[in-house]
């Protein structure tokens, strides 16, 4: 058989930040509108997407991934500037925005798509991942993470109606501050 057989959804992330200093990180955590959300919030967040990612099929649709059959998990993609947010920041939101214990599920949402992952772009990000991982399972005790942290893989910008989406308005129309420092609670809706 002639040709390439690498599948580019399987290859590591190669994308660059936008600017000089910036550094990605990739969270999963059940639906993406509210995740990103909450990062939008994070001072030194540059920019938040949402999209697909750990998946097999190159090029996904939210229709396909919902579908279960793509292995891909709903992300959002952050670009930080470490010297004003440290890694360790976006850890410390993406563990208190969900339930880690929860396999394949955020609350009313259910599937593979849901799932918790922290996929880290470098070595210090892995360490990092884990080690909050090992405090965090200390402090729930009984209850089991089921977190997965893994390298980032490609990662598949969702449809543009599901960029900022709750910043917008959502389906109700009722836009959430994206500001810088916010704590208003989020509400997330289709």
């Amino acid at each position: 058989m002639a040709g390439n057989t690498t599948n580019p959804a399987l290859e590591p992330d190669t994308d660059s930040p936008i600017g000089p200093g910036l550094e990605f990180a990739q969270f999963g955590a059940g639906c993406f509108w509210g995740v990103e959300l909450a990062f939008q919030r994070v001072e030194g967040v540059v920019k938040t997407e949402v999209g697909y990612s750990q998946g097999h099929v190159p090029d996904p649709t939210y229709k396909l991934v919902c579908t279960g059959s793509t292995k891909h998990a709903e992300i959002v993609r952050i670009q930080f500037d470490p010297s004003l947010c440290p890694y360790a920041n976006l850890l410390a939101v993406f563990w208190d925005r969900h339930d880690p214990t929860t396999l394949n599920r955020q609350r009313g949402d259910v599937g593979t798509q849901y799932r918790s992952g922290i996929y880290y772009y470098n070595q210090e990000q892995a360490r990092l991942a884990q080690e909050t991982m090992e405090a965090k399972q200390k402090e729930l005790k009984d209850k089991t993470i089921v977190t997965e942290i893994l390298p980032a893989k490609r990662f598949y910008r969702a449809e543009e109606y599901h960029q900022q989406y709750l910043e917008k308005g959502g389906g109700q129309g009722s836009k959430q501050s994206a500001a810088k420092g916010c704590n208003d609670p989020i509400r997330c809706y289709g």
